[in-house]
C-alpha cells in the first residue's frame, strides 16, 4: 500500500470521477429525444453512444479530433450505427441542446459529498478536467461541488489536455502545490493516472477494481479514499 503521508493538495478529475457523467448524459439525451420526437430507442442509442464517446474523447485528448468534430461525430456516427437517419442541421441542433441540458442533471457518484466534507478542512481540493470551460463550470455550480474546490483547471484554459504533463505542472504552479505534497485522483488510467505519474505525482485510480490489472492504488468506491488519505 502506497504511503500518502504529507499530502496537502488533492487534485480530482471531474467527469466519471465525482460527477456521474454516464447517468447525467443519459438523462440529457432522454430530454432531447422527447422534445425532438426522436423515434429511436434510447437504450439502443446509449449502448452505441457511450463507448463511441469515450473513443472520440481519446482522439480529442490526442488532438486527432477538434471540439466541433467531437460534438458532431459522436451523434452522427451513433445515429448511423443505429441505422437511424438524422439531418446534419438537426444533429447540430441536438449537439447544442446536449451541452445546454447536460449540466442540469447533476447526479454525483455515491459517497462523493461525504468524502469531500471529510477532506475539505484537512486538504486543499482542486479539479483538473479535460471538459469544456463553460459546461464544467455549470456542472460544478449546479451540483453543489463548487464550494469544495479552491482551484479548477480545464484543458481549454491550460491549452493542453491530460495526459500532457504540462497541464499537471500548470496546476501545481498555480496552486503552489508540489509533487511531494500532492495526489491526483481520477478514473482514466491513461489521462489521469499515467499523465500524473509522468511528473512524479502520487495517484489514486477510481475504477472497477474487479477488472483492473495494473499495479496501482485503486478504489471502486469514493469512500475508500478517506482511509487512504486519513488513515
Amino acid at each position: 500500500m502506497s504511503n500518502f503521508k504529507g499530502i496537502k493538495h488533492v487534485f480530482f478529475d471531474l467527469d466519471h470521477t465525482l460527477w456521474d457523467f454516464d447517468r447525467n448524459s443519459k438523462m440529457a439525451y432522454a430530454q432531447i429525444f422527447e422534445e425532438e420526437q426522436i423515434g429511436l430507442d434510447l437504450e439502443k442509442f446509449i449502448e452505441v453512444y457511450q463507448p463511441l464517446n469515450l473513443q472520440y474523447w481519446k482522439r480529442f485528448r490526442e488532438s486527432e479530433m477538434s471540439k466541433e468534430e467531437l460534438r458532431y461525430r459522436r451523434l452522427k456516427d451513433t445515429f448511423d450505427a443505429c441505422d437511424f437517419s438524422v439531418a446534419d442541421d438537426h444533429i447540430n441542433k441536438m449537439a447544442d441542446m446536449y451541452l445546454e441540458y447536460l449540466p442540469n442533471h447533476n447526479h454525483l457518484f455515491p459517497n462523493c459529498t461525504p468524502l469531500l466534507d471529510t477532506l475539505k478542512d484537512q486538504f486543499e481540493l482542486h479539479i483538473i478536467t479535460n471538459g469544456f470551460d463553460e459546461v464544467q463550470a455549470r456542472k460544478m455550480q449546479n451540483s453543489g461541488l463548487s464550494p469544495y474546490f479552491k482551484y479548477v483547471l480545464t484543458a481549454e484554459t491550460a491549452g493542453v489536455k491530460k495526459p500532457d504533463p504540462a497541464i499537471f505542472e500548470r496546476a501545481l504552479k498555480d496552486t503552489g502545490a508540489t509533487i511531494g505534497n500532492s495526489v491526483m485522483i481520477g478514473d482514466s488510467h491513461e489521462a489521469d493516472i499515467l499523465g500524473a505519474r509522468k511528473i512524479g505525482l502520487r495517484t489514486i485510480w477510481f475504477t472497477d477494481t474487479a477488472h483492473h490489472t495494473h499495479d496501482e492504488i485503486a478504489v471502486s468506491d469514493l469512500k475508500q479514499i478517506h482511509s487512504l488519505l486519513l488513515p
